[in-house]
């Protein structure tokens, strides 16, 4: 051995055997890489072309070309730029370089999943994102029906409050018909008729509430009815986009049953009715048969009048106490696509964005794994020089590379010497013409 010739240490041949392997694996590794990258391609241009076909109102051909070549480009770009990635990055040396090359991976793979992955998505998820939009607009629905009716039925029980009040002035004025409960004098009189004038009034107002009521059930009743119509329409078999057309319809309907509940709660009736109630009041003219008597009868119309107002105002209260209630929210249903509803609703369809996002971005994973390799590559043949690291197969491909190399040069060598023999034996064969 020469005095520059060393032997390896056992580290560096364990290192130099373990890059020798890598750099077989990734050699086997190379001839299924490029049909691994392009089956990726091909099946995210294809729920591309469905998510943008989803998309496209018309179906004449102009728009299935236009979708092909969406997807086509997108297969393209995809196959293409994880090629560059999976080359170049893992083979770079520098920092500055390898950094450059991950930002560019990062920048790639935001505008693959804004070209591609959320279209996957909604090839993936896009109906069930719809259903799901559709689930929720009748939980809406629900509860601005619910809403609407409580209102309603809050508002009715201000029916007996006017009962109540109604039937103390009908059993005041039978009183004082029949014993002068009031003024002392039995009769039908000028404070019987106007307690009964006051009861009528009341009785009026009482009746109208208690009409409300059947229309109120009935369009409860209705808008439950119309809500089973659209939580059917919305897991029920066939297209979705055919079933958002009749959720629409029967939407449409809904809306009218909820304006009508609004529209039957009495609470505007009643404060009107309360403000109203003073002023319609007739006194009737004193008719008591002396001075005294009449005196009397003044003073209960005046504590009778005194009354009505307290009724009056305290009707307007409790009916201002249910118009003060928050009203149901104007709820419309609006269709959105496919596309749209998987970006809404994203947190209900993780396990399917997931799914577009990684077949676009899995070769990332490759790439950084193609890094860690050519890294450890590296690292085992640090420090080596080119002898060092020959193996018995490069030498013998080198030796062999070598004889091929001599015998050119032996064929060379020969020609040259059969060449400057013709030339030699020629010009001693035209000497003796020229004597």
């Amino acid at each position: 051995m020469s005095s520059n010739e060393r032997r390896l240490t056992a580290a560096e041949s364990k290192g130099l055997r373990t890059a020798r392997e890598l750099e077989g694996h990734l050699a086997w590794l190379d001839t299924i890489t490029p049909a691994a990258l392009g089956v990726l391609a091909v099946a995210s241009g294809i729920y591309t072309y469905l998510g943008v076909s989803s998309l496209l109102e018309d179906t004449g051909a102009m728009s299935f070309f236009a979708a092909i070549a969406y997807s086509i480009a997108v297969s393209v770009g995809i196959f293409v730029f994880w090629s560059y990635i999976l080359r170049l990055l893992p083979s770079m040396r520098s920092t500055s370089g390898f950094l450059g090359l991950l930002l560019s991976m990062l920048v790639g793979s935001v505008a693959i999943i804004a070209m591609s992955s959320w279209l996957n998505a909604a090839a993936l998820a896009g109906s069930a994102a719809v259903e799901q939009h559709l689930a929720n607009t009748v939980q809406e629905y629900q509860r601005a029906l619910e809403q609407a009716h409580d209102i309603a039925l809050t508002a009715q029980t201000l029916g007996r409050d006017v009962e109540r009040t109604r039937r103390t002035f009908d059993e005041l004025s039978e009183r004082e018909a029949r014993e002068g409960g009031t003024t002392g004098v039995a009769g039908d009189g000028a404070v019987s008729r106007l307690l009964a004038q006051t009861a009528d009034r009341l009785r009026g107002l009482e009746e109208m509430i208690e009409a409300q009521e059947p229309r109120i059930e009935e369009a409860y009743a209705e808008g439950n009815r119309l809500l089973g119509q659209m939580r059917a329409l919305t897991v029920a078999a066939g297209s979705v986009e055919q079933r958002s057309i009749a959720f629409s319809e029967e939407s449409v309907r809904l809306a009218g049953v909820v304006v009508s509940l609004n529209q039957y709660s009495v609470a505007p009736l009643v404060a009107r009715a309360a403000a109203d109630l003073p002023a319609s009041i007739i006194l009737p003219e004193l008719d008591g048969s002396t001075a005294s008597m009449r005196s009397t009868q003044s003073e209960t119309m005046v504590a009778v009048v005194a009354s009505v107002g307290r009724l009056s105002d305290s009707l307007a209260d409790a009916a201002n106490e249910v118009l003060a209630m928050e009203p149901p929210q104007e709820t419309a249903y609006n269709p959105i696509s496919s596309a749209d509803a998987v970006i809404r609703y994203a947190g209900n369809f993780v396990p399917s964005w997931a799914g577009a996002i990684a077949i676009d971005l899995l070769p990332g994973v490759l790439v950084f794994v193609l890094a860690v390799t050519q890294a450890a590559i590296r690292n085992g043949r640090d420090g080596l020089s080119i002898e060092e690291t020959l193996t018995l197969a490069d030498l013998k491909a080198a030796m062999s590379a070598m004889r091929d190399v001599e015998a050119s040069m032996g064929d060379a060598d020969s020609a040259i010497l059969q060449r400057l023999r013709g030339d030699q034996t020629s010009s001693e064969g035209k000497a003796p013409d020229a004597d």
